[in-house]
């Protein structure tokens, strides 16, 4: 099979100058795919500018961690931080939380569930679910997602597993570098779930770029696209946008860091790497998740 790649932009919807960089990124060529965040504070804003880019893939970024939900509260108390109102603010506290089996996996489903279904009654045909902080690498959290994009009709969900070729870039710092190898034992048993499995939702061969998160820059994106094999699909996951007032109102840890990565996609994709949907000069083709199925 002719090789794929998926180029998609995380936190659409958190700020209008994340939004504005998405929308030029895909206008370039640069960018085929984004997740948007049901409650992000842009979510009108990205929804209008999807609508207007039908090529453009829209999945569902799930968040559960560091962020509003759109349940009320009292409806998800095992997701929900000391506040009484939004969910834990931090990745370590989600984890501690999963680890002592505080997490109930029927309100998983339900927080995601209604994420889901407020881009739908926008109008955005969703094409796939991944989750900030990639915490679906957790069965206990892929499983009552899994069932949520059956129920929705959502085709497909992100791989959260960086492939061992990426891995082998060197990329980020070898602390994030080996966590992210640990983790990796879990991709069996994400592979293994029924609905992945038996193709009732479509994945890919892995996501690169995670362990370059915050550090994706034209080399780093160049040796990337430079490794991608000659076969099968890969995600790259990024975080484009732009550093300004918005951003600075937003809980956020990337910050100059979104125009660094939108610079190294202008310049390392639109560059004729990859054009159209096809394969010039062996590049792979540029498809969203909505194109799994063929």
């Amino acid at each position: 099979m002719t090789a794929r790649l998926i180029l998609n932009a995380d936190d659409f919807g958190l700020t209008c100058g994340i939004n504005r960089a998405i929308g030029e990124l895909h206008a370039a060529g640069a960018l085929s795919s984004a997740t948007l965040m049901a409650s992000g504070a842009a979510f009108d804003d990205a929804v209008a500018l999807a609508l207007s880019r039908p090529a453009l893939g829209v999945g569902c970024h799930v968040v559960l961690v560091d962020g509003a939900p759109v349940s009320p509260p009292q409806t998800i108390r095992s997701l929900i931080g000391d506040d009484g109102k939004n969910f834990r603010p931090s990745l370590g506290e989600f984890l501690r939380a999963l680890l002592l089996g505080r997490i109930d996996a029927d309100e998983v489903a339900r927080e995601a569930a209604a994420q889901v279904e407020r881009l739908q009654r926008a109008g955005i045909a969703v094409t796939h679910l991944d989750t900030h902080k990639h915490v679906h690498v957790f069965p206990a959290i892929a499983r009552p997602l899994l069932q949520v994009a059956e129920r929705c009709g959502v085709g497909a969900m992100r791989n959260p597993f960086e492939p061992g070729w990426s891995l082998r870039l060197g990329h980020g710092n070898w602390r994030r570098r080996l966590s992210l190898r640990l983790i990796g034992s879990l991709r069996s048993r994400f592979l293994m779930l029924p609905s992945i499995r038996e193709g009732r939702v479509r994945t890919t061969d892995g996501t690169a770029a995670i362990s370059a998160t915050g550090q994706l820059n034209s080399k780093t994106l160049g040796e990337i696209l430079r490794a991608l094999p000659a076969s099968g699909t890969v995600e790259i996951c990024c975080h484009p946008g732009t550093n300004d007032g918005d951003l600075d109102r937003v809980r956020t840890r990337l910050r100059g860091e979104r125009e660094v990565e939108r610079a190294a996609l202008l310049d390392e994709v639109s560059r004729g790497l990859i054009q159209n949907g096809t394969s010039p000069f062996g590049a792979p083709a540029l498809i969203h998740y909505g194109n799994l199925a063929r």
